[in-house]
């Protein structure tokens, strides 16, 4: 199948990391739904930059619009062949401060990144299927193998979404592969302006093998090296520079 027939869901793709997929997978001629729960103006504004792309506006935590907006976007091109679940939400909050993680930030956060990735996921899947060469890919964290991150929600929820992309490329193979890429620290503008980005960028800088703090376009070029990989399913790649090295 030809690049320009291909069509891709990037959920939470207004801004960051998704934005940047987004792009990406434009200038490679695939077709693309943008999508975001809030961010309708950027939203909007990437897909109009793209060369064939359309902005879809969902919170895919919510079961009934993670399916709404697999159907609206298979309307619009006739086709889904690649979903990439980047929609995801955290809170900073030290590890050690317990207290502070109540249940309603472990609702929300689990609710977006594990129910979100799994809704859109199962409503996808039979679309990935009549494609024919149809693929998955998951966001993840190196947060979700390593005893870091902005809180413990937000590292068990990465933790959960690695391991549900190795039971899904078991349970959807051989017509569907499923993958996921863990990033490092990325510089977004979500990440610049929080309080731990200068301290951990520097330390990224002096003790890992690249050197230097991520940006949304690495994980962009690794998203579309697993789009393509087409021998390839429940791997998980690290994209952090390599951090997991030390």
């Amino acid at each position: 199948m030809s690049a320009e027939t291909r069509v891709a869901l990037v959920t939470g793709s207004s801004s960051g990391i998704g934005a940047a997929i987004a792009l990406r997978l434009g200038a490679e001629g695939i077709r693309v739904v943008v999508n975001s729960a809030r961010s309708v103006e950027a939203g909007e504004k990437v897909a109009a930059a793209l060369p064939d792309a359309v902005y879809i506006r969902a919170d895919v935590s919510v079961p009934v619009q993670a399916r709404e907006l697999v159907e609206a976007s298979v309307a619009h091109f006739g086709r889904l062949d690649l979903l990439v679940n980047n929609a995801g939400v955290t809170r900073v909050i030290p590890h050690a401060d317990l207290a502070a993680v109540t249940p309603e930030v472990w609702r929300e956060i689990l609710g977006l990144n594990v129910l979100g990735t799994w809704q859109t996921t199962v409503a996808a899947v039979p679309h990935l299927i009549a494609s024919g060469d149809g693929a998955v890919i998951n966001i993840s964290s190196v947060a979700g193998r390593r005893a870091v991150g902005s809180s413990i929600p937000y590292a068990v929820s990465k933790a959960a979404i690695e391991h549900m992309t190795v039971l899904l490329a078991g349970a959807v193979g051989p017509h569907v592969r499923v993958n996921a890429v863990a990033p490092g620290l990325i510089a977004t503008p979500w990440t610049r302006d929080s309080d731990f980005f200068a301290p951990i960028a520097e330390k990224v800088r002096q003790s890992t093998p690249l050197g230097r703090v991520g940006l949304p376009e690495d994980v962009a070029e690794a998203v579309i090296g697993l789009a393509n990989a087409a021998y390839t399913t429940g791997h998980v790649l690290s994209v952090d520079g390599g951090a997991h090295l030390i």
